[in-house]
């Protein structure tokens, strides 16, 4: 449905007496209310199946946490590459293996950052902790605490004017509610969530939610990536996922030239419609993809650990090796002695069985330490992480 559009414009001031407009989203939900047509109604019934079908994707797993650290890793690189980072998902688990990464420092920091606030968020939802602006707020204090962006007021909203693509507000692309408005902006996005003033069935919600989150744009850095956490956020503080395995940044990145204009087409002409069926589109296809993948991963441990106890009486220490790099995909010698509890000897000889039978490889590293991969298993969840 087409409508006027989706908020209100202000005329502000910027540096130099610049005038440019600014967009006051209005608030949630759209009026007039939205038109779920036939299609749209069997596309809610698609998305909502397979977010079903994810939601049981612990039953054919061993060990779900195994694939959510992973999963989580994966989206922490994905996000970050929407806002420009180069880091690779192997590059991230070098840094947390202690290894040198071959990218700049700062890119591997801002993806390390991502997995903390995303961990913490993820862990404040699940202990009963409301989605609300002090959720925002905490979870943005550790996006960007360190490294890149740590200059930028982390967990506050911001008290300047902020605005996407071009030097200034007057050539922009688009420019965010002057900051005099982000808290009444916020505040209403607050109450939409928590069903106030009218309950929104939770696929609609969260696809609401995104868009005005990121048009209100509330800080001065890293929207983007919190505005892509919100979606999972709600997902799990709302009990249709018990666990956070639905991330939509790999399928924003492969259409991303979409994903921009049809956030701007629901500010310049309010349709939401659009956006909707986009939305669920991409539901539907990673939980698919989600679901696809913990398959492919127990059928790769399950062959690979069938490859290793054939190896005899020197299975036992390359099994308990196999299995810590279930956790870890990136490890030295030193740490795959100290966590499976042998020798470095054994460890080393260890490795070296599962070198042979093509279960790890070397990774290349600045180190003089020899780092092992994992490699098959990198592979598989590394699909779609190549830098833009």
């Amino acid at each position: 449905m087409q409508r006027k559009s989706a908020g209100d414009v202000t005329i502000i001031s910027t540096v130099g007496e610049e005038k440019c407009q600014a967009f006051i989203p209005a608030p949630l939900p759209p009026q007039p209310e939205l038109k779920i047509d036939a299609d749209l109604q069997t596309q809610l019934g698609r998305a909502m199946a397979a977010l079903g079908r994810l939601d049981a994707i612990s039953t054919i797993l061993p060990n779900s946490s195994l694939f959510l650290y992973m999963y989580i890793r994966k989206e922490a690189v994905l996000s970050s590459q929407i806002e420009g980072t180069q880091s690779s998902l192997s590059d991230l688990l070098k840094h947390e293996s202690k290894a040198a990464p071959g990218v700049p420092m700062d890119d591997v920091q801002e993806v390390s950052n991502y997995v903390v606030a995303m961990e913490y968020g993820l862990r404040r939802i699940k202990n009963g902790f409301p989605l609300s602006l002090r959720l925002f707020k905490e979870i943005h204090k550790i996006l960007l605490g360190h490294g890149r962006g740590a200059e930028k007021n982390p967990g506050e909203f911001r008290r300047s004017q902020n605005w996407i693509g071009g030097t200034r507000p007057g050539n922009a692309i688009y420019v965010p509610p002057p900051p005099d408005n982000v808290m009444e902006c916020m505040g209403q996005l607050e109450n939409f969530l928590h069903d106030d003033p009218i309950r929104t069935p939770l696929l609609i919600k969260a696809a609401l939610a995104h868009v005005q989150f990121e048009s209100i744009h509330p800080f001065l850095d890293g929207n983007g990536r919190l505005g892509r956490l919100l979606i999972t956020l709600l997902f799990c503080s709302e009990g249709i996922l018990s666990e956070p395995t639905l991330y939509l940044s790999l399928y924003l990145k492969t259409h991303r030239s979409e994903y921009y204009r049809l956030l701007q087409q629901v500010r310049t002409n309010g349709d939401w419609e659009s956006w909707l069926a986009f939305f669920l589109t991409g539901v539907e296809e990673t939980a698919g993809q989600a679901v696809s993948t913990a398959k492919r991963l127990v059928e790769l441990f399950n062959d690979d650990q069938t490859r290793v106890e054939s190896l005899g009486r020197a299975a036992g220490s390359a099994l308990r090796i196999h299995r810590i790099m279930q956790q870890r995909p990136i490890v030295n010698i030193k740490q795959a002695a100290e966590e499976t509890s042998v020798s470095i000897p054994t460890a080393t000889t260890a490795l070296g069985h599962l070198e042979r039978l093509g279960v790890v490889h070397q990774v290349p590293s600045e180190g003089r330490a020899k780092l092992y991969g994992y490699a098959k298993y990198i592979r598989i969840l590394s699909e779609g992480t190549e830098p833009l």
